[in-house]
């Protein structure tokens, strides 16, 4: 069984909306519309969990409305005062209604562009394995510093790679993962496939993709405006 967990609690500041970035519409629909469209309508997804603040939920109920095109939501999760801490409280929810050995699959509403290529790509590889990371090799020269001032080594790029979302994980063990870390070192926690490395699950790398980006910043807001005006365009 495929479960989805969309972490919708962010506030986005750095962007300096008045709005959270993932309910701000772009072309005519709020940005987390998209991820929840492309979950809803895969074939190898079964649920949607969507972490979320209390007072999103109608936004967000209504945006499933229109978008949860084969009604797969099954409920709402509190977040947490860390990214790791909402994942947390998500997979808890869905381990109430799946098996251990089922899977879950964590994606960032502020992540719109994600594929059904790459959710398909993520449900095969992780067969025989415990997890999957979707990555980006390193493009430019890594280096390392201590004390953020001066270098302290030249690192190797080809052993160095960058992690994407989304993140699969079999629910059971990953859930494992989480709670051994709670409550206080799983706020330490910068990504999601951390805990997992840290318990000795076994992690597989799969090839991510470069369109599938984080909004984050102004310019990556007007990157996907742009996308979107060009593919609507085109239709």
């Amino acid at each position: 069984m495929g479960n989805a967990l969309i972490l919708s609690g962010g506030t986005g500041n750095r962007l300096g909306t008045e709005i959270p970035k993932q309910y701000i519409k772009v072309g005519g629909r709020p940005i987390i519309s998209y991820c929840i469209e492309q979950l809803s309508c895969h074939e190898r997804i079964d649920s949607i969990q969507i972490v979320a603040a209390q007072s999103w939920h109608q936004t967000i109920l209504d945006c499933l409305e229109k978008y949860d095109i084969k009604r797969k939501f099954r409920g709402f999760s509190k977040p947490g005062e860390t990214r790791q801490l909402s994942i947390y409280h998500g997979v808890e929810d869905i381990k109430r209604y799946t098996e251990d050995s089922d899977v879950v699959l964590i994606h960032d509403a502020a992540r719109p562009l994600l594929s059904a290529q790459m959710i398909t790509d993520c449900l095969s590889a992780v067969i025989g394995h415990d997890g999957v990371l979707p990555v980006l090799p390193m493009k430019d020269t890594v280096y390392q510093s201590v004390d953020g001032r001066k270098i302290s080594a030249l690192l190797n790029r080809s052993e160095i790679f960058a992690g994407q979302a989304p993140e699969l994980f079999r629910i059971g063990l990953y859930y494992e993962a989480n709670k051994r870390l709670y409550p206080e070192q799983i706020r330490t926690i910068n990504g999601s496939t951390e805990p997992a490395v840290m318990a000795g699950m076994d992690i597989i790398m799969i090839p991510g993709d470069e369109g599938n980006f984080k909004i984050t910043t102004k310019d990556d807001l007007e990157r996907f405006c742009e996308l979107i005006k060009q593919k609507n365009e085109e239709q």
